[in-house]
């Protein structure tokens, strides 16, 4: 591919072939514009292995809005597509669809109703719904996909570190770790979760924040190449960043060479007027070199700088190191509560990767057509009923219990208001036989969650910054019960749909299977 055509990567292409496969089928039998609804939703939260999500923190929405607003089929798109050949030689895309194309291919006459983003969602509710033509939106099934799977599943996996940590500081690391240009969406989505900062000198540009960063072993082991050492290298370091001076300090031995050195150096740092910010760990037994460093930091009167650790850490990492800091600190005379605030984490591969569970099974479903005018709903059946979508045109509620927890994600008609009435009977999305009803003094408040975002190719709200989108996030698990956010085995929460919904639903899958045993 040419450098000057790099944007054809990430543009109107940037999608499935078979996607523009559809879309050719429809227009050829006239239903390229037929007005459509589909609906973006996840089956299943991360499971890692040994422990568990127990929600998921929605994220992707801005930067897929922005790619929607720039994707343009333009005259280099439609040359790519029209020298396709299928196996007989002969061009995959005829000329009359790529005209078509070339004239409609932009998503703005889609319209998009979401939850708002850097919200705690939950498993088959309706994160994002999107109406419009049956063609653009078959198209923008993938671009939507990539999007949101990626950066919900990088936002949880960076609540979940935030949330292990106990207030101390989390820095996302992870961009030499992570699946190539796809760390700038993870940094973002990590910075979304809970992380306060990335090293990501790009995507902080973009994001409008300061990058974080120390140095790496190989500035000492330059120094000493050379003939000099690691105070050498420490002055040199200290010299250059008087103000943001953080030392790596397990290059040669942590707690007989590198923090002795540190500490020199930020004593030289304080008589020149300024102030050390840390010391860093990356390797071997990470708690207990945090007691011992912070009791010699606490000793040379540098009681306050930050103990910054890295080292292939998640959040069952960080949760047992900081248990073991309970355990062991008091018999070093350091406070564990004070060393646990302050703790930094450099957290790298196992957040850009989300390690344990590297996809989210996040799916883009029809559920409503038009017919004369009128939204009809539509279902997919499978053998499997957790795959069976709620169809038609839906609105979704949260429901907040008398505590002020949120109770229960409900899917109800447009019209609907759950909570209302005296009684509220609630079924579950595919297994038909269970159900449970909440009465009026149980519910304390409703809240709709999905709203207008983008109509017309125009912004219905306006653009959340990074600091809202994590006030979002943290409002939310304040309202969240304990037992959800557990790090392991977490509690089940309720996701139901109210008994109109429940009845299209059945209907529909009834009527599927008659059809399919009459066929």
């Amino acid at each position: 591919m040419a450098k000057g055509d790099r944007r054809l990567e990430t543009g109107f292409l940037f999608t499935d072939h078979y996607q523009l496969s559809m879309a050719q089928l429809y227009f050829r039998e006239g239903l390229a514009d037929k007005r459509v609804a589909f609906d973006y939703f996840f089956r299943a939260y991360p499971d890692y292995g040994h422990h568990q999500a127990g929600y998921c923190v929605f994220a992707g929405l801005e930067w897929l809005i922005d790619w929607m607003a720039e994707a343009r089929c333009g005259t280099a798109e439609i040359e790519r597509l029209r020298n396709q050949r299928g196996s007989s030689g002969q061009p995959v895309f005829e000329d009359s669809f790529l005209e078509w194309l070339e004239a409609e291919g932009n998503f703005d006459p889609m319209t998009l109703r979401s939850v708002a983003e850097g919200r705690l969602v939950h498993p088959h509710v309706p994160l994002s719904t999107v109406e419009g033509p049956l063609a653009l939106a078959q198209i923008l099934e993938t671009p939507l996909l990539n999007q949101l799977n990626y950066q919900t599943l990088i936002a949880t996996k960076a609540s979940r570190i935030a949330e292990s940590a106990r207030g101390g500081t989390v820095l996302e690391f992870g961009m030499r770790r992570g699946p190539h240009l796809g760390v700038n969406a993870g940094a973002r989505a990590a910075l979304i979760g809970g992380a306060e900062y990335t090293s990501n000198v790009a995507a902080s540009a973009r994001l409008g924040l300061p990058s974080k960063g120390t140095h790496g072993h190989s500035m000492v082991q330059v120094y000493m190449a050379l003939g000099g050492g690691e105070l050498e290298a420490f002055r040199a370091y200290a010299s250059a960043y008087p103000d943001d001076c953080t030392l790596l300090v397990d290059t040669i031995d942590t707690l007989d060479s590198g923090i002795p050195n540190a500490i020199t150096v930020f004593g030289e740092l304080r008589a020149a007027g300024h102030e050390p910010r840390g010391v860093r760990l990356d390797s071997g037994d990470l708690a207990y070199l945090s007691i011992q460093a912070a009791k010699r930091l606490d000793q040379a009167g540098f009681g306050d700088v930050a103990i910054v650790l890295s080292n292939n850490l998640d959040e069952l990492a960080i949760w047992q190191i900081l248990a073991q800091i309970d355990d062991e600190a008091q018999r070093y005379g350091v406070e564990a509560a004070k060393l646990a605030r302050r703790l930094v984490y450099g957290v790298g591969t196992r957040l850009i990767t989300s390690h344990g569970h590297g996809a989210l099974d996040g799916v883009f479903k029809l559920v409503a057509v038009d017919q004369a005018g009128e939204m009809i709903p539509s279902l997919k059946l499978s053998d499997n009923p957790e795959k069976i979508p709620i169809p038609g045109a839906k609105s979704v509620w949260r429901i907040y219990d008398r505590r002020g927890y949120a109770t229960a994600d409900v899917v109800a008609s447009v019209g609907e208001r759950p909570g209302s009435a005296e009684r509220l009977e609630l079924h579950h999305p595919y297994r038909a036989e269970m159900a449970r009803v909440l009465s009026n003094h149980e519910v304390q408040s409703t809240e709709r969650l999905l709203g207008s975002v983008l109509a017309g190719g125009a912004r219905a709200d306006s653009v959340p910054t990074i600091d809202e989108l994590r006030r979002r996030r943290a409002a939310d698990l304040e309202r969240l019960d304990p037992g959800v956010r557990r790090l392991v085995n977490p509690h089940t929460y309720h996701v139901s749909l109210t008994s109109g919904v429940k009845a299209i639903q059945q209907r529909l899958v009834d009527s599927a299977r008659d059809g399919r045993l009459s066929g």
